[in-house]
């Protein structure tokens, strides 16, 4: 029996039902989780491994650039108004967007980070640096949650998902996301329609969401047109226009 077929007579919604396996922060469940969607945006992106080298760029000058972008996309959010951040807190995009935005929170006690986890055990085959990227994301959430209440179910492809596992548990997280924000920054490459990214950016359109996304070809595309010159590119990516401009809160 699931923790919360027992505790039906408790006001779940200022129950903390749940502790964090990475940092041991406290755990909220989905269900009373109240945002205001209209200065709410989430973000959701691939893995690291979705940035492929190009001819003449070092992995690692590109994946700086994709997080220099992805930056840049929440800082026009912030510049528009909006105040609360979303993060899935998947491994790559969701978390390189977590550390900036507690970055941002310490010079703007009005910018809220909240962390999505699709179900308590989600980190379990994190690889050791991601897991500390998480622990510290965690600790300084002001909303963590699980998504799905059971504290011991898994994740399985299996259609025929029981016996403590389900299929739908970063469906239900991409659509708990989308359902609690009225925008979403997204690190997506079409090429890729089969990720949870594509999922999400999917059901975001489909609700009538902003939303706002560049893809790795867009970011070669800034480096080639900065000669790949680390200076120049930065700069360029400092001076994008704000692509909230038209959708502001």
């Amino acid at each position: 029996m699931f923790l919360c077929d027992i505790i039906k007579d408790i006001d779940i919604f200022e129950v903390i039902l749940l502790r964090s396996l990475i940092s041991g922060a406290d755990v909220t469940t989905a269900e009373g989780f109240r945002s205001d969607k209209r200065h709410t945006v989430c973000i959701s992106g691939h893995r690291e491994k979705s940035i492929i080298p190009a001819d003449g760029v070092s992995a690692d000058f590109a994946a700086e650039c994709v997080k220099a972008v992805l930056y840049r996309y929440i800082d026009m959010a912030v510049d528009m108004g909006y105040t609360d951040f979303i993060s899935g807190l998947a491994m790559g995009t969701d978390l390189w967007a977590a550390g900036y935005i507690l970055r941002r929170k310490a010079h703007n006690k009005d910018i809220r980070l909240i962390g999505a986890m699709p179900f308590l055990h989600h980190a379990d085959f994190f690889p050791p640096e991601s897991r500390k990227l998480l622990s510290e994301a965690e600790e300084g959430c002001d909303v963590l949650l699980s998504v799905s209440p059971y504290p011991e179910i898994r994740y399985s492809k299996s259609a025929a998902s029981g016996n403590g596992y389900s299929h739908d548990l970063y469906r239900d997280r991409n659509y708990f996301m989308v359902d609690n924000s009225s925008a979403v920054i997204s690190f997506y490459n079409p090429a890729e329609y089969r990720s949870g990214t594509a999922q999400t950016i999917r059901y975001a359109n489909k609700c009538g969401l902003t939303v706002r996304s560049f893809s790795i070809d867009d970011v070669y595309s800034i480096i080639d047109e900065a000669q790949g010159v680390p200076q120049k590119v930065r700069r360029k990516i400092a001076f994008l226009p704000n692509v909230f401009e038209s959708s502001a809160p």
